[in-house]
C-alpha cells in the first residue's frame, strides 16, 4: 500500500525532499514507514532511536498501525532555549 511521508527540518533536508511516498506491506506501522523511507534515504538511519512521528496530524508511536492514503510525519529531535 501506498502512504504519504512529511519530513522535517534536518530529515526533510538529507532526504533532499519535503514530502515522499513510500510503498509497505498491507499490515503495517509507522515504524514499517520509517524503514522503508530509510531503504530510499540511507543517511535517515541515525535517527531512527530519536524520530518522533505522527500519523494523520496525531502524534504517534512508531508501533502505530498505517492505513492506505495515511500521511506519517517523522520530525527529528528538537532543542532550543
Amino acid at each position: 500500500m501506498h502512504v504519504r511521508v512529511a519530513l522535517f527540518a534536518q530529515l526533510r533536508d538529507l532526504a533532499g525532499a519535503a514530502n515522499v511516498t513510500c510503498d509497505v506491506p498491507d499490515v503495517a506501522t509507522a515504524r514499517d514507514v520509517w524503514r522503508a523511507l530509510v531503504a530510499g534515504h540511507p543517511a535517515l538511519a541515525p535517527f531512527e532511536s530519536s524520530v518522533s512521528c505522527a500519523v494523520n496530524a496525531e502524534y504517534a508511536r512508531l508501533h502505530t498501525t498505517v492505513r492506505a492514503g495515511d500521511e506519517v510525519a517523522f520530525l527529528p529531535p528538537v532543542s532550543g532555549g
